[in-house]
């Protein structure tokens, strides 16, 4: 599940530092209360979420109203370190456009190093034990479980995937 919409999203903005008063909005809490409502009978048994916040305040609210189950956080599921944090996402993407895949720009990681991050922490999630588990995360991020799980996508269609805000996707993990 990606998180509910926050004030970046308003304004445009990278975010991958958890100490930027990134939050969800009016729009954003209702999108995590509207999930929880369909997410009622899932019978979750713990709940994944980034080290950025606005995951942790998405799973609180799908939490709250059906689940009250654990919460924890894995830091593979933290978003694209962009080098742009707090700066238009337009710029970003102007910055990588010569090398969308392998550019790394102010320091920040490149759209397959983030891969790799996340599907580290699939493969983690192959050793847990059985559990019926609600990620919480970011679009980059889900776009490589899209990927890894729907199958027959190519690394350069990666941006074409768009999951929006408290989009969902059920997926059974083969161990």
């Amino acid at each position: 599940m990606r998180h509910g919409r926050t004030n970046y999203n308003d304004l445009g903005l990278c975010n991958d530092d958890p100490a930027q008063d990134v939050h969800l909005t009016e729009a954003g809490i209702a999108q995590a209360q509207s999930a929880a409502r369909e997410l009622r009978a899932a019978g979750f048994d713990r709940i994944i979420v980034s080290p950025l916040p606005r995951t942790r305040q998405t799973a609180e609210i799908v939490n709250h109203y059906y689940h009250a189950v654990p919460i924890e956080v894995h830091a593979d599921l933290a978003d694209i370190r962009s080098g742009f944090e707090s700066k238009p996402v337009a710029d970003y993407f102007a910055a990588i456009c010569y090398d969308p895949l392998g550019a790394r720009v102010n320091d920040g990681e490149s759209l397959l190093d983030h891969k790799q991050r996340v599907l580290r922490f699939i493969d983690w999630l192959k050793v847990q034990p059985d559990e019926t588990l609600l990620i919480v995360a970011h679009e980059e991020t889900l776009r490589v479980f899209v990927a890894y799980f729907e199958g027959g996508i190519a690394d350069t269609q990666l941006r074409d995937i768009h999951i929006g805000n408290c989009e969902y996707r059920r997926y059974l993990l083969q161990r």
